[in-house]
């Protein structure tokens, strides 16, 4: 006799499918929700990493700027320093009407030194009126402008040509355009040494690369190039209040007494300190956050965003050493 084993086969039910498939979508789900949270977090670390990362490296630039306004290397005294007959300028920087302002280290009329001025919370129309190299309405207004005259921290090897040097052997100082001033009205004696002449501006600007971007950059007007010409570097993006303090010393001990915020330039004559901020915020939004903190930075007014871009307040205190040296030295 023949055995016959029959196998009975069997398989998954409608229940148990659905059961499975069920899991599967929940796990899937958990998955991308994963995904979706750990990128959203990434991009916004990343973010706010890079406006931090913008902002100090703002700071730095403009407070070295501020701590060496009215170095003129070994002359102490900017009436010392004498502009040659042959400097020209492309596009000078000053109120309209003046010539070659950018070379001026001091006014002639009141004796004031021009080393170090300010514009407290700006217009446009007071930029353009102090500067004439400002772009019509290129401001972002209600910031401050600060106008710095220095040379660089380290003496020029050889004077190139298109740049502005100061040759001063201590006593007196003629600046000229490199290589060589053709016809100067004195000769400098030795010894002595060049050095870069450095001028700046610094302001907010409405946009970054093009105007009606949005995205409000910390610029700088310099002198640069060939001509040579004012020419326009911007420095970081999502800067959108620049506020400064002055330290005045009324004492003449080389310690300031009094900040001020909106100081004239008789002020800025005994100016040996600032107190610099800025508020930075991020280039991107984040969808998922709103902004209603209130930033208050000096006397600015009150600022409630109410929109979702991250922003920190960055500030420092920079000491003037030129002017507070010639101060303490009773000059």
């Amino acid at each position: 006799m023949r055995t016959v084993i029959h196998k009975s086969q069997s398989g998954f039910t409608v229940v148990e499918l659905m059961i499975a498939m069920l899991l599967s979508l929940t796990l899937g789900a958990a998955v991308v929700t994963v995904f979706v949270n750990n990128s959203y977090s990434f991009n916004q670390d990343e973010n706010i990493s890079r406006m931090q990362d913008d902002a100090r490296h703002a700071l730095h630039e403009i407070t070295f700027d501020i701590s060496m306004a009215g170095h003129y290397a070994e002359l102490h005294i900017p009436e010392g320093v004498t502009p040659d007959g042959g400097l020209s300028i492309g596009t000078d920087c000053g109120p309209a009407g003046e010539v070659n302002w950018m070379y001026r280290t001091f006014d002639t009329g009141t004796g004031n030194s021009l080393s170090i001025a300010a514009i407290d919370n700006a217009t446009n129309s007071a930029a353009a009126a102090a500067h004439s190299c400002f772009q019509s309405g290129e401001l972002l207004e209600g910031t401050d402008i600060v106008a710095i005259k220095r040379v660089a921290g380290a003496e020029a090897a050889v004077p190139a040509a298109g740049s502005v040097y100061l040759r001063t052997n201590g006593t007196v100082g003629l600046l000229f355009n490199g290589p060589a001033p053709a016809a100067p009205p004195f000769v400098v004696a030795p010894p002595r040494a060049d050095w870069a002449y450095r001028p700046s501006i610094y302001y907010i600007r409405q946009f970054a690369n093009t105007p009606g971007d949005g995205i409000p950059t910390l610029c700088r007007k310099a002198l640069r190039g060939a001509g040579p010409d004012m020419t326009t570097e911007c420095i970081a993006t999502g800067i959108e209040n620049l506020q400064i303090e002055y330290g005045i010393d009324t004492s003449e001990d080389g310690h300031p007494n009094v900040y001020m915020s909106n100081p004239n330039l008789t002020d800025m004559q005994n100016v040996v300190a600032a107190r610099v901020f800025l508020l930075a915020r991020t280039t991107e939004i984040d969808t998922r956050y709103t902004n209603d903190k209130t930033y208050s930075i000096s006397n600015s007014p009150d600022m409630v965003p109410g929109d979702s871009f991250h922003r920190r307040v960055f500030s420092t205190s920079v000491s003037i050493q030129n002017i507070r040296s010639m101060n303490m030295m009773g000059f």
